[in-house]
């Protein structure tokens, strides 16, 4: 666990967005999709793991993210923060993984830690970002929620427990929807539980599938 001493005692709520509405296989990240028919029991089944004691809402904009946000937390003024967005895909965006020519691919998967997708981020690119929205977050001293994508959650936990970013997927199992609760104790030591996390009947594909 990362021991950050500046940090006052605190509750922070990572929430990953719900199924959003796309075909299995298509390359995406900062495309606005919109989510499925179910989300509203998806959403449902978050809430109970949410304290009322929530006092500040960070959502990425992409409405996949802020009707999460709007749906859980309908009296609260919401922070609309570009710096949560998921990785920008660039050229690839709603590509479908398997028809990206594998020349073009190699040096990214090779690599995605640091290097970029063409026009797009590479893994270390949205750590940059994300620690820097997360770093102001960690001023607050009530609970906190953060509603935004499995790239940028996972970017989090990786910087708190010094995971390679390499190693992040397999040490974060992340599905649509989970809860990961942030505790900072008075020693500034920052730990994560996990709330809530089904696996979907289908598993996502983030990558070729050969």
């Amino acid at each position: 666990m990362a021991q950050l001493p500046h940090i006052r005692p605190m509750e922070i709520y990572l929430i990953r967005h719900t199924t959003p509405a796309i075909v299995k296989g298509l390359c995406y990240g900062q495309t606005d999709l919109d989510v499925t028919d179910s989300f509203v029991q998806e959403a449902n089944r978050i809430q109970p793991h949410l304290p009322t004691t929530i006092t500040l809402v960070y959502s990425s904009p992409l409405q996949r993210c802020s009707k999460l946000a709007q749906i859980l937390f309908p009296n609260h003024n919401i922070v609309y923060q570009p710096n949560l967005k998921e990785v920008n895909c660039g050229e690839w965006e709603m590509q479908h993984w398997d028809e990206i020519p594998k020349q073009v691919l190699q040096p990214f998967m090779a690599d995605f830690v640091n290097i970029a997708m063409p026009g797009g981020e590479s893994y270390m690119d949205l750590l940059n970002r994300v620690v820097d929205c997360f770093n102001t977050v960690l001023q607050q001293s009530k609970p906190v929620a953060i509603v935004t994508h499995g790239g940028v959650i996972r970017s989090i936990l990786s910087h708190i427990t010094n995971t390679p970013l390499i190693d992040s997927f397999n040490a974060f199992k992340l599905y649509y929807g989970c809860v990961v609760k942030l505790t900072a104790d008075n020693d500034g030591t920052l730990g994560y539980e996990v709330l809530h996390n089904i696996a979907p009947l289908q598993p996502e594909q983030h990558k070729p599938s050969v």
